[in-house]
């Protein structure tokens, strides 16, 4: 049988997807009420991999990833993509003068963790390569770190393939790694 070990905490990460600034700082504004301390954000790249958003959010989108100071516990994850699709509808209210127009989502907001050897994002949408974690989500292994850096599988989508988000997430798991390391560091004390 099997020893059975628990995961350690995981770090919070966020993909913001929108054409308009002020969009990302009211997101941001909003996830750090709930999630505390923003500790990295990327530079913004252009996203234009995919007409998927276009119909709903418009032209001239961009994304951008954050993380969290503060480390979760990984089972949380379908519970916080329920609290980023709430978001996602206030954001659009408040912006509609209350109504929903043409334009459902005005800003798009995708949460995923990251341990030492994968980068995760939550869906609503089941796949072949997602596993369901519970209240309708799934969960996908997008990057998987191998030879000292994440690199993208088969179903990975183009902008988490790119250079900008590669590098990035690969410094949040220096971060992270020290994160981890203080942790375990002060346990063994």
């Amino acid at each position: 049988m099997g020893q059975i070990y628990y995961p350690n905490p995981v770090k919070l990460i966020f993909s913001i997807i929108g054409n308009e600034d002020y969009m990302f700082l009211e997101a941001k504004v909003n996830l750090t009420k709930i999630f505390g301390k923003i500790d990295m954000e990327s530079e913004f790249q252009n996203f234009d991999f995919t007409d998927y958003y276009k119909k709903e959010m418009g032209d001239c989108l961009k994304q951008q990833l954050i993380s969290f100071e503060k480390l979760i516990i990984p089972t949380k994850l379908s519970i916080i993509k329920h609290i980023s699709n709430k978001m996602e509808l206030t954001i659009a209210t408040n912006n509609n003068e209350g109504i929903l127009k043409k334009r459902k989502r005005r800003i798009n907001l995708d949460p995923g963790y990251l341990t030492l050897s994968k980068f995760i994002l939550a869906s609503t949408k089941d796949g072949s390569a997602r596993i369901y974690l519970n209240h309708g989500i799934y969960a996908e292994i997008t990057l998987s770190f191998i030879h000292k850096t994440f690199q993208p599988l088969d179903w990975t989508y183009l902008n988490y393939q790119t250079f900008l988000f590669i590098n990035f997430l690969n410094d949040v798991r220096k971060k992270y790694k020290d994160q981890i390391n203080i942790i375990q560091s002060s346990q063994n004390t």
